[in-house]
């Protein structure tokens, strides 16, 4: 039993790498340059970044990455899949 729940964790794990690898190359570069400096990111998408497609991807990307060092962490530990 412990063997099934060990491979179905792993499972998840490819996939949640799988994730994160495609959804921080769909992300832009976070570069602003000089534009930060003549008031360019006030804009209306620098103030409702969080509700774009942008701030979604940011949200899951991080909520992955969290899950991600979570599991590599659980999978690490011998006394849990011994």
């Amino acid at each position: 039993m412990q063997q099934i729940i060990k491979i179905i964790v792993m499972v998840i794990f490819i996939l949640i790498c799988v994730a994160l690898t495609f959804l921080v190359l769909m992300q832009e570069g976070k570069q602003q340059g000089l534009g930060a400096i003549g008031g360019i990111a006030d804009s209306y998408w620098g103030k409702n970044k969080g509700r774009s497609m942008e701030g979604v991807m940011v949200k899951v990307t991080t909520w992955l990455a969290v899950a991600f060092m979570v599991i590599a962490l659980l999978l690490n530990i011998p006394i849990i899949f011994g």
